[in-house]
């Protein structure tokens, strides 16, 4: 037997007189893809994205190591290689996905998935994804690849459709193979870990090794910084290295929903609690469970709700509108936010007991401005990673276009790198990437004078980088390459 061989009629038996089917042997029903993916909707508000992938990554697993038993047993094969190439073959009988032809997980290229049931499912019941997402295909790739080679293969999906990518990419390898670039995983599935920030500033390595640290203890986390300086990766970064990593993690993004709509969000509601609410609702502290709640710009919380929110961490219980009994809460809080939060205290704005509450550790992650040593080894990791979901052949930065790079003032941060990245990879018409090819308001570096004294120049590159930084001496000085204290007395000296 051939992979090639198998067909559907060969595998599917179907006993009309008592209701029962078989596939390769085993009884089997056939489940509407709509159902699979109401279910996965369902299965994320319960348990979390994390929860979800955990269960599916684990259905998947049983269901593809099931299948490979059924193909040793049920068939003789010429090789090794004709049942691992089997597993493929099945799939697609199932109607999970279309396999491109001359892909396999196990070759170093990956299998090109077309048409995964999986991925077109999430994009209906919830919506585009930040990671890949076909969970139950990569488990059962891992399950079937295990049970033929008779030790542990992991399967991880690098690209996905429902993330915004073309086509979905599976790579199988034995676990020893991945060595410690994978983030802890259920059995069978794992994604590559969020460990390359990429980064020489001393300043940002201080900051990854204290939320290291921050990992290994349960204590709330305050993260602070500038809007896109990478406040959710970090946090994303504390939970992958903790012990709750097998728990969901979950972000709420507290600026962007109206204050009754935070409270639902937050703490769920009852059924009837409000004109609308037709049925329960988890709270997202309840749903997080023994994982990680990310409170993104926390510092947008009205008064009212800040109260609310230091009840519930207090006392780590929280009533859903509507009811009015406790519930416990397990998770951790990691709050952040680019707003000043300790001159909104003084101000008033803020609540003092909640802050101290939220800031049992606290991180600053520096702008990119004041890190400019990362810009360019930066770029080239995103403009990978953006040649990767685009299907293009990897591409490199022109000496402009990194000359551009160096001299943009950043005020958007990592998100503004990875946008022009983004960007580039879709543009581009060659393998090096143009100035030109890049957004319009990553302008040329200024001119050079070729006149003025030394003082006058050092005045001008003071003033420009000030002005860069709102007044900010500290990150004015760090992009400077001096020291706050020289800065400042150069300040004094020039008036």
């Amino acid at each position: 037997m051939r992979a090639e061989d198998l067909d559907i009629d060969t595998l599917l038996l179907a006993d009309a007189e008592v209701g029962a089917l078989h596939f390769a042997g085993h009884r089997a029903v056939i489940v509407d893809a709509a159902a699979l993916g109401t279910l996965r909707r369902e299965l994320m508000v319960a348990l979390g994205p994390a929860g979800a992938r955990a269960l599916l990554s684990r259905f998947g697993h049983v269901q593809g190591w099931r299948a490979a038993e059924a193909m040793r047993g049920r068939f003789e094969w010429d090789s090794e290689l004709a049942i691992r190439d089997a597993g493929g073959r099945v799939g697609i009988l199932q109607g999970m996905l279309r396999l491109l032809p001359g892909t396999g997980p196990m070759t170093p290229e990956g299998a090109t998935v077309g048409d995964s049931y999986e991925a077109e499912q999430h994009l209906l019941h919830c919506g585009q994804a930040e990671e890949p997402v076909c969970w139950t295909l990569a488990g059962f790739a891992s399950g079937y690849l295990s049970c033929v080679e008779q030790r542990e293969i992991v399967v991880v999906e690098d690209r996905c459709v429902a993330r915004g990518d073309a086509t979905c990419r599976f790579l199988a390898r034995p676990r020893e193979a991945w060595g410690d670039s994978l983030e802890s995983s259920p059995r069978g599935s794992a994604t590559v870990a969020a460990e390359a920030w990429e980064t020489r500033s001393p300043a940002m390595l201080r900051v990854l090794e204290l939320a290291r640290r921050a990992a290994a203890v349960d204590s709330n986390v305050l993260v602070l910084g500038e809007s896109g300086a990478g406040k959710d990766r970090l946090a994303r970064f504390i939970h992958a290295r903790s012990s709750r990593a097998q728990a969901p993690f979950l972000a709420l993004h507290c600026g962007a929903i109206a204050e009754p709509l935070l409270e639902s969000e937050l703490f769920g509601h009852a059924r009837g609690a409000f004109t609308g609410a037709m049925r329960d609702r988890v709270g997202m502290l309840e749903a997080a469970g023994r994982g990680t709640l990310f409170l993104d710009e926390v510092g947008e919380m009205s008064p009212a709700m800040q109260v609310k929110l230091l009840r519930a961490l207090q006392q780590r219980e929280l009533r859903r509108v509507g009811e009015n009994h406790a519930r416990p809460i397990h998770a951790r809080v990691i709050a952040a936010t680019h707003r000043d939060l300790a001159a909104a205290v003084e101000a008033g704005s803020f609540r003092r007991d909640l802050y101290y509450r939220l800031r049992v550790i606290e991180l600053r992650l520096p702008s990119l401005a004041a890190r400019r040593e990362d810009i360019l080894p930066l770029a080239r990791a995103l403009l990978a990673a953006a040649c990767a979901r685009a299907g293009r052949n990897k591409m490199s930065l022109g000496t402009a276009a990194e000359e551009r790079l160096l001299h943009h003032a950043w005020p958007g941060n990592v998100r503004e790198l990875e946008n022009a990245m983004e960007r580039a990879a879709a543009l581009a018409a060659g393998p090096e990437v143009e100035a030109s090819e890049l957004p319009d308001d990553i302008g040329p570096p200024p001119p050079r004078s070729r006149g003025g004294s030394l003082q006058q120049l050092e005045r001008a590159a003071i003033t420009a980088a000030l002005e860069r930084h709102g007044g900010h001496q500290q990150r004015a000085a760090a992009e400077l390459g001096i020291s706050p204290s020289t800065l400042y007395r150069r300040l004094r000296r020039g008036g």
